[in-house]
C-alpha cells in the first residue's frame, strides 16, 4: 500500500500544541488583536479547513485560533475513547492556553455542528473564558425528541461501535466512507447543492488517508458524540449566544430552537445556504457574525 501523502496545513499561521487530559491538541494561530477561537465540525474527514474562510478573513482583525479536534488534523489520532467529555476538555485546554497567549483576555469561540455542542459544554464549565459564542447549525436542536438524560450521557448505540470495528474490518468500512466520491457525496448534502467548496473537498480526502484516521469517525457513527442532555445545556447558557443555519440540505431542521428563541442572551439569523453559509455567502455571514460581536458588551 502507498503510504498516505504528509498533510499539509489547513489554514494559515503558525501550529502549537496545546497538551492535555484529551491528548496532544494541534492549534492553528494567526493574526493580531482580541482572541478569536474558531472549532471546525465531527465527521468522518473533519479537520480546521471547515473554518478556513473564517480563519483567513478574521486574522485580519483578531487574533485567530483553529484547533483540529482530538481524532483529527494534526491533534491525535490514537485509539481511545472520543466522547463528549474529552471534545470539551480539549477545548478547556486550548482556552486555557489562549488565555495564557492573550492576557487573560475573554475569547468569542465560534464552532460548527456537533462541536457547538461542546462548546457549550466548555462555556458552562468555564464562563469566565469566554465573552461570547457563535453556533453554526448546532446539532440538537432537530425533531421533537427531548434530549434531557443525566449530565454526561450520550446517544450512543450500544453495541454498535464493536459491529463497525468488527473483526478487522473497522479500517475498510472507514476507507470505503471515505473514498473521494463519498466525501464528495455527504458535502454535497451538506451543502444543499452539486456546487461544494473545492479545496475543502481536497483536504478531507487528505486528512482521511492519515493514519489512526478511523478512531473518531468510527465513534461518531455510533453516536458515542452526541450528548443526550444537550437541550439543558443549551438552556443554562448565560452568556451572548447567536445561533445561525442554512435552510438547504441535510442539516435544515430546527424545531426545537423554541426552547431558546425567546431567551434574551439569544440572536439567531438564517441564511439562505447550507450548512456552512460563510462558504457561501461569506459577506453575509461576516456581516451578521461582526453585528453580533459588536452587541457584546465587556466581560
Amino acid at each position: 500500500m502507498t503510504p498516505p501523502a504528509a498533510l499539509p496545513s489547513a489554514v494559515s499561521g503558525d501550529r502549537f500544541i496545546v497538551d492535555g487530559s484529551a491528548g496532544p491538541i494541534s492549534v492553528y494561530v494567526a493574526g493580531e488583536g482580541p482572541p478569536l477561537l474558531l472549532v471546525h465540525s465531527v465527521n468522518a474527514a473533519a479537520s480546521a479547513a471547515e473554518v478556513r474562510p473564517l480563519h483567513e478573513h478574521y486574522r485580519r482583525t483578531r487574533q485567530v485560533f483553529s484547533p483540529d479536534l482530538p481524532g483529527f488534523g494534526f491533534s491525535t489520532r490514537d485509539d481511545g475513547r472520543y466522547t463528549p467529555r474529552r471534545m470539551t476538555d480539549a477545548l478547556l485546554a486550548v482556552l486555557a492556553a489562549i488565555r495564557e497567549r492573550c492576557g487573560n483576555m475573554p475569547v468569542d469561540a465560534l464552532a460548527c455542528s456537533l462541536s457547538c455542542e461542546f462548546l457549550a459544554r466548555a462555556a458552562l464549565e468555564a464562563p469566565e473564558a469566554l465573552r461570547s459564542v457563535a453556533l453554526v447549525s448546532p446539532t440538537g436542536f432537530r425533531g421533537t425528541r427531548a434530549l434531557r438524560k443525566p449530565p454526561g450521557s450520550t446517544l450512543e448505540v450500544p453495541g454498535m461501535l464493536a459491529i463497525l470495528r468488527g473483526p478487522g474490518w473497522g479500517g475498510a468500512l472507514f476507507r470505503g466512507l471515505t473514498r473521494p466520491g463519498v466525501i464528495r457525496f455527504f458535502l454535497e448534502k451538506t451543502f444543499g447543492s452539486k456546487t461544494i467548496d473545492e479545496p475543502m473537498w481536497h483536504y478531507a480526502v487528505a486528512t482521511a488517508r492519515q493514519p489512526g484516521a478511523e478512531h473518531a469517525p468510527l465513534q461518531f457513527l455510533c453516536a458515542r458524540l452526541f450528548s443526550a442532555d444537550i437541550h439543558d445545556v443549551y438552556e443554562r447558557l448565560a452568556l451572548p449566544v447567536w445561533m445561525s443555519h442554512g435552510v438547504r440540505g441535510d442539516f435544515t431542521d430546527y424545531r426545537q430552537k423554541r426552547l431558546v428563541e425567546g431567551r434574551p442572551n439569544w440572536r439567531f439569523t438564517v441564511f439562505p445556504s447550507g450548512a456552512l453559509p460563510f462558504f457561501e455567502d461569506d459577506e453575509a455571514f461576516f456581516a451578521a457574525y461582526d453585528g453580533f460581536l459588536g452587541s457584546v458588551g465587556s466581560r
